[in-house]
């Protein structure tokens, strides 16, 4: 009977793997599909198919088109996919290093860290030395939000964490508080700023990837990359944490080390993300929690799943905030909140009893 159990285990192994595997090919081609199509929608009348059609007759673009698909569409769609990636990839991440589905970097006040240090830095930055503000250039605001991500991702997991356990009733109360700290401080950084900076700040209020540009992406490129890169690494590290510290350490997972690469890498990627597009809410935590009800939480499988589904996500609602009003634009952060609001009221009331203290 033990050696029938255990094979139909591995088969049920077998097919959730080759689930998973179908799973992140079909998303890949739903992003690069969604791309196209995003590439195409907008108030102009210029697309891809248009310029592909003037190529062929001989023509070649006007400069009208050239800016709006290489200079406005292109960066705007890289952005969106950088920033959904980054999003959906740092939920999953900070899902499984806190081992509970309620984890989000908008709940717990990670993205409202992000965005003080990012308004911070576009107050305070004129104050910089000249020589000083001319080298660190455009990474000044990206370094400024992962170091003000990272100081509430650190604060969170310490004030929640006792003992290798998580409370998750002392996470989301410490997220709210850190949520109001952050956005007195930031109400100060604006209550400080001139008209110029103000125009700037109100880019944080909603976020939006209206005002992405080929500098904007290049800043954050770097930061998001390392930490999509870094993330199949802390693949194991976090399946072991999944059973806790002590049994980690036992499968010879160094914790300290896992949980501080964890940390560091969500800082980064999250800090990178809210610099070039503000405040958008609710990806993390809506992309991990459907992946698990398809492929399970195996984190080798499910942190590509959700890069490649927080992109696509984000490039939807962001052609949905294009539309829905055109030819004026709604904030992208609105469409995710009205999507990912009742979502997450599902899983709180699916999940009551990971409350109680």
């Amino acid at each position: 009977m033990a050696v029938f159990d255990a094979t139909g285990s591995m088969h049920a192994a077998g097919d959730r793997q080759h689930r998973a595997r179908m799973v992140i090919i079909t998303l890949a081609v739903a992003l690069v599909l969604v791309s196209l199509v995003s590439l195409n929608v907008g108030a102009s009348g210029t697309s891809v198919w248009h310029l592909l059609e003037t190529l062929s007759a001989g023509h070649e673009m006007t400069a009208r088109d050239r800016i709006i698909l290489f200079d406005i569409r292109l960066p705007r769609l890289l952005e969106g996919i950088l920033v959904g990636a980054s999003l959906g990839v740092s939920g999953a991440m900070l899902q499984g290093l806190f081992r509970n589905p309620l984890a989000d970097p908008g709940l717990v006040g990670v993205t409202a860290g992000a965005s003080l240090g990012a308004v911070t830095a576009i107050v305070l930055g004129g104050f910089l030395h000249v020589t000083l503000l001319a080298r660190i250039g455009i990474w000044l605001v990206p370094i400024a939000a992962f170091f003000g991500s990272w100081v509430v991702t650190v604060l969170l997991y310490t004030v929640s964490t006792r003992g290798g356990r998580t409370s998750v009733a002392v996470m989301l109360l410490a997220g709210i508080a850190f949520q109001a700290l952050a956005g007195a401080l930031s109400g100060i950084m604006i209550y400080l700023a001139d008209d110029t900076q103000l125009r700037d700040l109100t880019f944080w209020q909603l976020g939006s990837l209206s005002g992405a540009t080929w500098t904007k992406v290049s800043s954050a490129l770097p930061f998001i990359c390392a930490t999509l890169i870094a993330a199949p690494f802390l693949a194991r590290s976090l399946n072991g944490l999944a059973l806790g510290e002590a049994a980690a350490a036992h499968l010879g997972i160094p914790v300290q080390r896992a949980k501080a690469f964890v940390v560091l890498a969500v800082a980064s990627s999250v800090g990178a993300a809210v610099a070039i597009s503000g405040g958008i809410g609710f990806i993390g935590i809506v992309v991990p929690h459907l992946l698990r009800l398809v492929i399970g939480p195996d984190h080798r499988y499910l942190l590509v799943a959700s890069g490649f589904l927080g992109a696509a996500m984000l490039i939807g609602a962001d052609m949905i905030a294009r539309v829905i009003v055109a030819p004026a634009e709604l904030p992208i952060g609105i469409v995710t909140a009205l999507i990912g609001g009742p979502f997450f009221l599902s899983i709180l009331l699916r999940n009551r009893s990971v409350l109680d203290v």
